[in-house]
């Protein structure tokens, strides 16, 4: 491969631009920019005009013989400024159809300006010259992709030997000399790799300095770092699929990095996304498998004799400790609940529940929109705390897998009973209904199943004509008068039963005054044509309002 000014380089250098046949053959003279020398040519350019430098993009080779630089000192020392302000390689003048020799003001400005100035003492074909020096970028080009090409074969035979992700990064992290990242679309380190720390940095210091806190990631990666998005394969989500699924980061640690290691890093980019969709098909059959053992538990189509051996096989081990049924039930909206999103949220959520500390045997079932989970006690004492936990765990990882919309309402979690394995089975059945029950209640971090009963009665009865009759019956007026006033007066009764009619509460809640609470519950109380002090009242106000949430 020709001689580059920077490792990994397809372009070649001055010099050796110079070194070539054609421009050797014009007796060239460098008058300026000796210490340029190896800056890289991108192209080659000839011409004339005087204002040229508005035709470059930068990295060119200008071949002239100085018809447009003008007659005069200033002009000379414009056309110099500009060349240099647009980033050429270097201004190669021939002598003899201008000038006998170039001009002091011209290179004078292209030595304070660091542009190589060459002067050609015989005349050269330039299209001779355009010639070689593009061949040898081209040669140069296909030499960067034949080195990527190797690359990418390593990586290939890499993943056909067995290996996974982290495999593919080492081959990189060799290639390039410089640690490699994987990280998830959101800047979640994923996977590091990198040489021994005897010959480079250790990756994960790296990632830590230069990506892993807030600071470094406003700042953005140091200069000269490569970054490549590893694409995903369905429609755009947080987390998953969509354009970018994970990103690949090469940081210039020990060592530059040049445009074949972008090649390089694209190639591996193709075969890590279909290693991550291979993968994430592999955890949703996963998670759906587990689904369906905890779906077939507490359907009664396995035995409580038998599940235990069934869930060894699925890696669930909790000994003779209590097991804790727990049924988290996603709303609309909360996360993307196409086939790919359950395997972003299943992993999310697993994530999670490894720092809680207790066995874990996680599921999907994405027909009824659940996530059931059974989770191993060291004794039912510690039931509560272990909840709490989980529940704080279960919507950490879908704010993960899926940021929440404005107004979107949150997942349910509720928690059974703990207990064998055949207080698993009913557990696990309960806790399910429940949750769908118990969607519409007040945002808790986690509900006991054993409490919603009354709700668990109502929904089941909600498509029963007699229940809406008796909603009807017992608030159907207060009802009627809340959509003709300006003033509605449920939200009062809502609040006052909840408080169990204790009034003092009741008023400091809506912050109202005491006889101004006492006038609108009178106002209730002769709208429904009832006493509110009346226990029997209270329980059917009470059982009407809940049951109204279920008729939607």
């Amino acid at each position: 491969m020709s001689e580059s000014a920077d490792p990994g380089s397809a372009g070649i250098t001055v010099q050796r631009a110079l070194d070539l046949p054609g421009l050797r053959g014009g007796l060239p003279e460098v008058v300026a920019g000796t210490e340029q020398l190896h800056r890289t040519v991108r192209w080659v350019h000839a011409g004339e005009v005087p204002h040229i430098a508005s035709l470059l993009k930068g990295g060119e080779l200008l071949l002239t013989t100085g018809l447009g630089l003008g007659t005069r000192p200033a002009e000379q020392r414009a056309f110099v400024r500009d060349l240099a302000r647009r980033g050429i390689a270097a201004l190669v003048v021939e002598l003899g159809t201008r000038f006998d020799r170039l001009p002091a003001a011209l290179v004078e400005t292209a030595r304070g300006a660091g542009l190589p100035l060459v002067q050609l003492h015989r005349e050269v074909p330039f299209v001779t010259v355009t010639e070689e020096i593009h061949t040898e970028i081209v040669n140069g080009h296909y030499a960067l992709l034949r080195q990527a090409e190797e690359v990418h074969g390593r990586c290939t035979r890499a993943l056909l030997g067995g290996g996974g992700i982290p495999q593919v990064l080492a081959v990189l992290a060799d290639f390039a000399g410089n640690p490699v990242f994987l990280e998830s679309a959101d800047g979640r380190l994923l996977y590091a790799a990198g040489g021994t720390p005897e010959e480079c940095a250790d990756p994960l210091q790296v990632w830590q300095r230069l990506r892993g806190t807030p600071a470094a990631r406003e700042d953005g990666p140091p200069a000269g770092s490569l970054l490549v998005d590893v694409p995903g394969d369905g429609p755009p989500g947080p987390g998953g699929g969509g354009p970018v699924r994970a990103r690949l980061v090469l940081l210039p640690v020990d060592g530059r990095l040049g445009p074949v290691h972008r090649i390089a890093a694209e190639r591996a980019a193709g075969s890590l996304a279909v290693v991550l969709m291979q993968a994430r098909q592999e955890d949703e059959l996963a998670a759906r498998g587990r689904g369906d053992f905890l779906n077939d538990l507490a359907e009664g189509r396995v035995s409580a004799e038998d599940a235990p051996a069934q869930a060894r096989v699925l890696g669930f081990r909790p000994g003779d400790t209590p097991l804790l049924p727990m049924v988290m039930r996603l709303p609309a909206g909360a996360v993307d609940l196409s086939p790919g999103g359950w395997s972003v949220l299943a992993r999310a959520v697993a994530e999670e529940l490894a720092a809680v500390g207790v066995p874990v045997l996680l599921g999907v079932r994405p027909v009824e929109g659940r996530v059931p989970l059974l989770l191993g006690l060291r004794s039912e004492s510690e039931r509560t705390a272990v909840a709490d936990r989980v529940a704080a765990a279960l919507r950490a990882g879908v704010e993960r897998a899926g940021p929440r919309a404005a107004g979107a309402a949150r997942p349910v979690v509720v928690a059974g009973v703990a207990g064998g394995w055949a207080a698993a089975s009913a557990g696990l059945r309960h806790a399910a209904e429940t949750a769908s029950a118990a969607q519409g209640l007040g945002d808790r971090p986690w509900y006991d199943a054993r409490r919603l009963d009354i709700d668990l009665l109502l929904w089941r009865l909600r498509d029963h004509p007699d229940l809406a009759a008796f909603v009807d019956r017992a608030i159907g007026p207060l009802l009627a008068h809340d959509r003709r006033s300006r003033q509605p007066l449920l939200p009062t009764l809502q609040t006052h039963l909840a408080h169990a009619g204790r009034k003092a509460e009741t008023a400091r809640e809506l912050h109202l005054n005491r006889q101004t609470l006492y006038n609108r519950l009178a106002r209730i109380g002769d709208i429904l044509g009832t006493d509110l002090d009346d226990p029997h009242t209270v329980l059917a106000l009470s059982l009407a309002l809940r049951a109204r949430r279920h008729l939607g």
